[in-house]
């Protein structure tokens, strides 16, 4: 049995939207150590880039701050923290409903929660007004050849 895997990364950017791409590079690259399917690679790429835009457009608005993102591996299991110390979400529940947004002159679809729920095992959001938010996600990754073979 191989020695169980365990291992970390973090990342700091501004909350600028060209960073979503970055970040979702960034994720996709450190879980290649575990061969995800591309499926899986896409599910979480997705999920990273719904993370980090909410963190742009409805954590930091009109103004700029930091968005940081951590990584581990730990056996099978990726788990994602996204954090900023924006504006924060005054009603975490009502704002995980399918299609609530704070923007909708931004034409936003009010689907990111959504779609990171859908994509991910795990997703956990944690907000304060005036603190800020912090996205937690897993994502357990098969142990099989990426042919379906386990």
């Amino acid at each position: 049995m191989k020695e169980e895997q365990r291992e970390k990364m973090t990342l700091t950017m501004e909350s600028r939207s060209r960073n979503e791409a970055f970040a979702r590079a960034v994720v996709a690259a450190f879980v290649a150590r575990l061969d995800p399917t591309m499926e899986e690679l896409e599910d979480i790429r997705t999920a990273v880039s719904e993370a980090v835009t909410n963190a742009v457009v409805h954590g930091y608005r009109d103004s700029e701050g930091e968005i940081r993102l951590s990584a581990e591996i730990e056996g099978n299991a990726l788990k994602l923290e996204i954090q900023d110390w924006g504006v924060g979400i005054a009603d975490v529940e009502k704002a995980m409903e399918p299609l609530f947004t704070t923007c909708p002159e931004g034409e936003r679809s009010g689907m990111g929660f959504s779609f990171m729920e859908a994509f991910m095992d795990n997703l956990t959001v944690h907000s304060a007004p005036g603190e800020g938010t912090t996205v937690y996600m897993e994502k357990k990754i098969g142990l099989g050849d990426g042919n379906g073979n386990g």
